[in-house]
């Protein structure tokens, strides 16, 4: 009788990529045990294990810095990017992030773990130190969840580190992680990104119809205005193609949507609230509109649905925004000018927006969740 083994993943609620990944690695740890696989999953967000004062101090900062500070953040990322590991900063971090982990070390011991996976690096520095000392002694691991190696992921004595792309791996092994440790997965997405979805059937479910190109404007309107006039900016310029509008859970943007396909778009508007689906939407949809998050374009790339990227947080994001357009895989559009122009030029143009498809799936790795757990079960022999 087989061995059942036990994953725990630990993410930090600091942005929604780095929980969204270990969501995903659950997700697939659920698929797996019930197709029998001996295998069960655990995932704690590490902030509700430190005190409230560090948690103020540590996620709630950076959510309000890249807010309302985004070229202070970015400018923070750079300098914290470039320091030595060994500098004074990088020593000050490690030390605030050692602080008072007495609760998460007990949740890890309550829940007897054969491996752990982490998706950010506050509890891989964390645990780092319980690894020197002994008081962890089953393999930990790290999952990257952007197209960029900032130093703060850069963390001795992992038993492995799951890059985002070949050039991430290549990057980790120059500065020092044993090549041997270093496996280029991509980013975890959900498991319904890898499945077969057809757009009619899909389409149709929506209202839309599934012969008409449709474009998908989802993370925020943060740069080119408000959803509602953005949508109504992009619908009123011409051209003859449907456009999807995420307004996630704010209830007073959906109704504004609403209105406006009711009393001036009808037929070629679709707004939608907020949904666990959407990949349902990705597959009626010929090109995304978004901010380019490491999450929410690996699930583009999944799908191999091309991008228009708007408004990059300063740091991580700009730097995924880089690596797309350098793969060819989207555009970036400044401001809703650009923004407007760019979505007509790609409809005048159906053979560059399908070449921008194929390199977007040619590099985009809907199995990757399940590639980090087929290495992390295989290491601990379970096959």
């Amino acid at each position: 009788m087989r061995v059942k083994r036990r994953i725990l993943l630990l993410s930090v609620s600091a942005g929604a990529g780095h929980v969204r990944a270990a969501d995903a690695l659950e997700a697939t740890v659920a698929a797996l045990a019930a197709d029998g696989g001996a295998v069960e999953a655990r995932h704690l967000d590490a902030m509700d294990y430190v005190p409230s004062s560090f948690r103020r101090i540590y996620a709630d900062f950076y959510l309000s810095l890249i807010t309302r500070y985004p070229r202070l953040w970015g400018m923070l990322y750079r300098i914290t990017g470039d320091a030595h590991p060994d500098a004074v900063t990088q020593r000050m971090r490690r030390t605030i992030e050692r602080v008072n982990t007495r609760r998460l070390r007990a949740a890890i011991a309550e829940f007897a773990p054969d491996a752990i996976i982490c998706t950010h690096f506050l509890p891989a520095e964390m645990l780092a130190r319980q690894i020197r000392k002994g008081r962890v002694t089953v393999p930990v691991y790290l999952q990257v969840t952007d197209f960029d190696l900032h130093r703060m992921w850069v963390i001795p004595g992992m038993s492995g580190y799951f890059a985002a792309s070949p050039e991430i791996a290549h990057r980790m092994h120059a500065v020092g992680l044993p090549p041997a440790r270093v496996h280029t997965t991509g980013i975890p997405v959900m498991p319904a990104f890898a499945q077969p979805l057809q757009r009619e059937v899909l389409a149709r479910g929506f209202g839309m119809d599934p012969a008409r190109p449709a474009y998908l404007v989802m993370g925020g309107g943060a740069g080119v205005g408000a959803l509602d006039e953005l949508a109504d900016t992009l619908l009123s310029a011409g051209g003859d193609f449907q456009l999807v509008v995420l307004a996630g859970r704010n209830a007073e943007m959906l109704a504004r949507l609403q209105r406006l396909a009711r009393d001036k778009h009808a037929g070629r508007l679709f707004p939608q609230g907020y949904t666990q689906h959407v990949e349902q939407l990705m597959a009626c949809c010929d090109l995304a509109i978004t901010k380019p998050g490491g999450l929410t374009t690996s699930e583009c790339l999944a799908m191999g649905l091309p991008m228009i990227v708007n408004a990059p947080i300063p740091g991580q994001e700009e730097r995924n925004a880089d690596y797309l357009l350098e793969q060819g895989a989207a555009w970036k559009a400044i401001d809703g000018v650009a923004l407007a122009w760019r979505v007509n030029a790609l409809q005048d143009d159906p053979a560059h927006l399908a070449g921008m498809a194929a390199r977007a799936r040619a590099i985009g790795r809907p199995h990757a969740a399940r590639d980090v757990l087929d290495i992390v079960l295989a290491q601990l022999g379970h096959g």
